[in-house]
């Protein structure tokens, strides 16, 4: 987009809210790897903000929906939106479990078996994206 500030348009902060919970330290890394990733290279304006960025996004839960709450660089907040995670609870439920067979795999399973553990993994990622569109 012509005229974007490419230092500015974009998040410079991921916040895991307690309300998400912690989890295996496989997981908690997973977490942290996949943050560190987003934060180092990302593009990212809220639609209709006129303001400028950087962004911090805050992710919490509240009454089975996801909170996403995304502040200005000082702490100003910019918008909050709500997603309901009632369509995506079985997919959740079966993306955990696969992930937990994959880490144990990974200490002792052989590669081809690691990979269809990761194939299933993507192909329940890939539900859950189109369960969001």
């Amino acid at each position: 987009m012509p005229g974007r500030d490419q230092t500015r348009d974009r998040l410079i902060d991921v916040e895991l809210d307690e309300t998400i919970g912690r989890s295996t330290p496989d997981v908690e890394h997973e977490r942290a790897v996949a943050i560190f990733d987003l934060i180092e290279e990302n593009s990212f304006k809220p639609v209709n903000d006129d303001g400028a960025g950087p962004y911090r996004l805050k992710l919490s839960l509240a009454e089975s929906r996801l909170v996403f709450a995304v502040s200005r660089e000082n702490g100003a907040e910019v918008v909050t939106h709500i997603l309901s995670l009632t369509p995506l609870r079985r997919i959740v439920k079966d993306y955990y479990l696969i992930c937990e067979s994959y880490y144990e795999a990974i200490r002792s399973s052989t590669p081809s078996h690691i990979e269809a553990i990761d194939m299933g993994r993507r192909g329940l990622h890939n539900e859950g994206s189109q369960t969001l569109m």
